[in-house]
């Protein structure tokens, strides 16, 4: 009988494991483009792998009159240096989360339970600002005109113009918000001084660039306020730098 319970015991644990999350460092991105880290606080990343949820929810914080994002969600937690993350989305091959705001640059340890079962811990870098801009997904960075409407083909930014870029990844803000609040006014970065924007690797005068910090009304995101110089080529690159990390050199903005 013992060595049937043996048996028995060696198959459930077996099982047990492979009901489990599974995923690895290399399967945590910034969830704007997908791009690797190192990463830093306050920023929304993505979980890739499987068994990652039994089921699919999505927490809104820009449709949601919550005031801050839950820290569990359909059962499912994600825990960075013992503490319990703010949840965005979950489904069973992607998990969308915050990294905590208060978290100083170093290496943290990240694990998904998923109603008490455990994936593997992994390691993460963080720093004090690595900024990622959001791809549109036709390779153009996601960014809008003052009164909100999208940058486009068939709405294009013109030279002198003030644009908004969004973002993630750049880092504490003055006031900085507690780990998932939902920010409801305007909060400047408090590595602002290190921040600079080049378009088509020529940088962008510093006092073009007007305002760099949270998105009001939404958890994780950034927006930059610049105003575009009068020589502006069409469509260039860009790249948002803060310290020695830098984002994407694939994304334009759409000028004309």
């Amino acid at each position: 009988m013992s060595r049937i319970l043996l048996v028995l015991a060696v198959l459930v644990s077996r099982i047990s494991w492979a009901q489990a999350p599974a995923y690895t460092a290399n399967s945590i991105v910034n969830a704007s483009d997908y791009s690797p880290g190192p990463f830093s606080p306050n920023s929304v990343l993505s979980i890739f792998g499987t068994n990652l949820s039994w089921y699919t929810a999505d927490f809104s914080s820009g449709k949601s009159a919550a005031s801050s994002v839950p820290l569990q969600l359909s059962g499912v937690q994600v825990i960075v240096d013992t503490y319990p993350a703010p949840i965005l989305y979950v489904s069973p091959s992607q998990i969308n989360f915050l990294i905590l705001s208060g978290e100083k640059p170093g290496n943290s340890l990240v694990t998904v339970v998923r109603e008490g079962w455990n994936g593997p811990t992994v390691t993460l870098p963080l720093v004090n600002g690595a900024p990622a801009l959001f791809d549109d997904g036709a390779g153009f960075a996601i960014a809008t005109h003052l009164d909100g409407a999208v940058l486009s083909d068939a709405s294009p930014a013109q030279p002198g113009e003030f644009v908004v870029i969004y973002a993630t990844g750049l880092g504490a803000t003055d006031p900085n918000p507690q780990s998932g609040e939902v920010p409801m006014a305007a909060a400047l970065i408090q590595y602002f001084s290190t921040l600079s924007i080049s378009l088509n690797g020529v940088a962008l005068p510093p006092s073009l660039i007007y305002y760099a910090g949270v998105c009001p009304g939404y958890a994780g995101l950034y927006q930059i306020n610049i105003q575009l110089p009068q020589d502006v080529p069409s469509d260039p690159v860009i790249q948002v730098f803060m310290g020695t990390q830098t984002s994407s050199t694939r994304l334009k903005i759409a000028v004309q």
